[in-house]
């Protein structure tokens, strides 16, 4: 069974699907009384599964006419898509952030389900036994070399 977030997360990526434009607003407010839970998980979701690291800008308006903008960033062209995801690497990503660039990547088709597997199991914390501002430097420069060598191929 999938929990709140895991719907939350479908839903929201149904309506970008649906959608004719690149991005759909919704409120807090509504997206929480549809799934009856607390508008903080409703953030939650959002920071966690629509960051830049997953391919994603939200935009937020507050106030009684305020939304949520979610905007998916298209990846186009295959050169300018390396050095926009090297942008969004940086110097050092989460496990979290990693494993969200990956499966933006298979969702989109650049990448195969293999391929995907291969490089979450290469930037893997459980494998990258080192203290944590050197695993996510290594895990950064990983991903970087491994998309860089998939998507130039």
């Amino acid at each position: 069974m999938n929990n709140i977030s895991d719907l939350i997360e479908s839903y929201l990526k149904q309506l970008l699907s649906e959608s004719s434009r690149e991005f759909v607003e919704v409120q807090r407010s509504d997206l929480a009384m549809r799934f009856s839970c607390v508008p903080s998980q409703i953030n939650y979701v959002l920071t966690t599964r629509f960051s830049a690291g997953h391919g994603y800008v939200v935009e937020s308006r507050r106030g009684s006419g305020g939304y949520i903008r979610i905007v998916k960033v298209p990846l186009d062209q295959k050169a300018d898509l390396v050095l926009d995801l090297c942008d969004i690497i940086g110097d050092s990503i989460s496990q979290a952030d990693a494993d969200g660039v990956i499966g933006r990547l298979l969702e989109e088709k650049y990448i195969s389900l293999r391929e995907a597997r291969l490089m979450s199991a290469a930037v893997d914390g459980n494998i990258l036994r080192l203290s944590m501002p050197v695993r996510d430097r290594l895990r950064a420069l990983l991903l970087k070399a491994m998309i860089t060598s998939i998507l130039r191929g």
